[in-house]
């Protein structure tokens, strides 16, 4: 049985209308306050009060799908003939064109196709699409703009107990990745758990790292292959070479030998110019620099032992630091030492020890980088110690030009990619020093404070406009540049020539001096003229002394002659006055 309820209304009060109307406030009851309930309340504290009346909404993201772009080109062959005939045959060509060419609607097809041409080549004089309008655009002739830079990125090491980044290196296509090596170099120093793994980032994304590389060893250097940017070069720890194919995950493809490896850890590893583009060579501080080839890592290809003394002995060989190499100059490369002294060397000499050709000396410390410049492979940009120093190959005596001594050491350098008289140094009280010698010689044009932990290696993109920095702590900060500090000026060029000329003269001129003071003196104790206990070896400071002494005795001299001068000019204005006043009383 279903339950209903009946509802019962008189037709006329359905939809009747509602009469409002206006009259005075009527009060029903008053209740006054009763202050004893005051004590019941208790005082809300902090008060939170809503102000807009919004739908409360929660964050999402969406990544849409990635798009990727493949570049393709085409292969334009000549076309247009039977297949009966080859292109490539030439009297079945000319067997073909003089067949056509017999053909009565040859003449009048050629002439309807003559018009057609004719109206596309006079297009053609009229408009050159390929024309440059502003070539000289990009080439500023000066700007006022003060030299800046900012920060863009951080990459911080993902592991709890935290290394250097020893090394870094751009991909050399784009330059859209940064490799970076993470090792501790104090010797015998280093943690138990301590991580071996070295990591390649993106620069858009430093939250995670885009491939880990996992090493035997720690990874003391690190170098893309500018012929293949799948493949990595790393140095390790224990002396060991290594290659990796990013196509391939995080393990090392191949590594060397211990027994033919080196016995220190490798602080550099370059990639030759070759035509397969898998010849590299490394050094290391155990005095040795060996040559690879990544297909056959089981043995160096060749061995070139750093004794100057040119006899090969590995117990007086330099421990190396740094190395160099520019294509330009595929059989010459150079080598910094430990004991701040620079080693040229030709690799295509028929012995080793005329692999040996030079060294150059100027540092008290070792050499942490060593580079030539771009645009003048002549002249090339050493650090060590306190100072940074540009040599040339003209001069082995001492460098052409070098910057001030700083408070505390320097650790990496490089050149500018793009403009020939700036290079970029970083410190170990964490600051990067941007030196532009086109505008500044006695100081830098920027320096920033970049952390506060010690600077240990440096790397600058291909264009110039970004620099990445890596820290003691494993922080690589990625620092962009001002428009002035990677865009050349004009004749910049012209005038970084002049400039290492006219150093390069000067020194030549100084050297050629002291050569010829030292054999004065070696004549003078020769002949007899000083006694055995006054004969003293000649050297620099001597040197300095005496020239000090004549560049004073010439400005003295010059000044005395400026005050007779100002004597005999103040006597004549006094004799002329004397007979103006003697007229004026006449």
């Amino acid at each position: 049985m279903e339950i209903s309820y009946v509802y019962i209304r008189k037709r006329r009060d359905f939809g009747r209308p509602c009469n409002f109307s206006d009259r005075p406030a009527e009060l029903i009851i008053d209740i006054l306050p009763d202050p004893s309930q005051a004590l019941n309340f208790i005082e809300r504290n902090p008060c939170d009060i809503a102000i807009q009346c919004s739908h409360d909404m929660s964050e999402h993201e969406v990544n849409t799908e990635r798009f990727e772009m493949e570049a393709r080109g085409i292969n334009h062959v000549e076309g247009g003939w039977p297949k009966d005939i080859n292109p490539q045959e030439m009297e079945q060509t000319i067997r073909y064109r003089k067949k056509v060419e017999k053909d009565d609607r040859y003449i009048a097809t050629i002439t309807q196709l003559g018009s057609v041409m004719e109206h596309c080549i006079k297009q053609n004089k009229a408009v050159n699409i390929y024309e440059e309008y502003f070539e000289e655009a990009e080439e500023l002739e000066g700007t006022d703009e003060t030299p800046s830079a900012n920060t863009v990125n951080v990459f911080r090491d993902p592991n709890e107990i935290k290394r250097t980044a020893t090394q870094l290196s751009w991909h050399p296509d784009g330059s859209r990745k940064l490799a970076v090596a993470y090792s501790c170099l104090e010797f015998q120093r280093a943690p138990k758990d301590m991580s071996y793994d070295s990591y390649i980032w993106d620069i858009e994304n430093p939250n995670k790292s885009e491939l880990t590389l996992k090493p035997d060893s720690p990874l003391v250097s690190l170098k893309y292959n500018p012929k293949d940017s799948h493949v990595l070069a790393g140095g390790c720890y224990n002396g060991q070479i290594a290659y990796w194919d990013t196509r391939k995950g995080g393990n090392p493809v191949e590594s060397t030998v211990i027994e033919h490896s080196h016995r220190d850890p490798v602080y550099k590893v370059i990639w030759l110019q070759s035509k397969t583009g898998t010849e590299c060579f490394s050094a290391s501080t155990d005095g040795q620099i060996l040559w690879w080839d990544i297909r056959k890592l089981s043995e160096p290809t060749e061995k070139l032992i750093l004794d100057i003394t040119k006899k090969g002995n590995l117990d007086s060989a330099l421990g190396a630091s740094s190395l160099e190499f520019e294509p330009t100059l595929p059989t010459k490369f150079m080598v910094g030492t430990e004991q701040g002294m620079i080693v040229s060397c030709n690799r295509k000499a028929k012995t080793p020890p005329e692999k040996i050709v030079c060294t150059y000396s100027g540092h008290h410390g070792p050499i942490y980088a060593i580079q030539r410049n771009p645009f003048f492979p002549k002249n090339f940009l050493t650090v060590g110690d306190w100072t940074a120093r540009i040599w040339s190959e003209d001069c082995r005596e001492s460098s052409i030009m070098w910057t001030k001594y700083h408070s505390c050491y320097l650790t990496d350098a490089s050149w500018s990619p793009t403009r020939p008289t700036v290079f970029m140094t970083t410190r170990m009280d964490g600051a990067l020093d941007v030196w532009d010698y086109m505008f500044k010689q006695n100081n830098p044009s920027l320096s920033l404070k970049v952390s506060d932990e010690p600077l240990y290696s440096l790397q600058v993109q291909e264009n110039g406009r970004f620099v990445a920095c890596g820290s003691k702590m494993g922080s690589v900060t990625l620092i962009e540049l001002s428009t002035g500090l990677y865009t050349r000026m004009r004749n910049e060029k012209n005038f970084a020539s002049a400039m290492f000329e006219r150093e390069t003269k000067r020194e030549k001129i100084l050297e050629a001096r002291l050569r010829e003071m030292r054999l004065k003196e070696r004549s003078k104790t020769e002949s007899g003229e000083e006694s055995k206990e006054e004969k003293t070896s000649y050297n620099a400071e001597e040197v300095i002394a005496s020239a000090e002494k004549e560049f004073f005795e010439i400005i003295e001299a010059g000044l005395k002659r400026r005050e007779q001068q100002n004597k005999k000019s103040e006597e004549e204005n006094q004799e002329k006055e004397v007979i103006e006043e003697k007229d004026v009383i006449e």
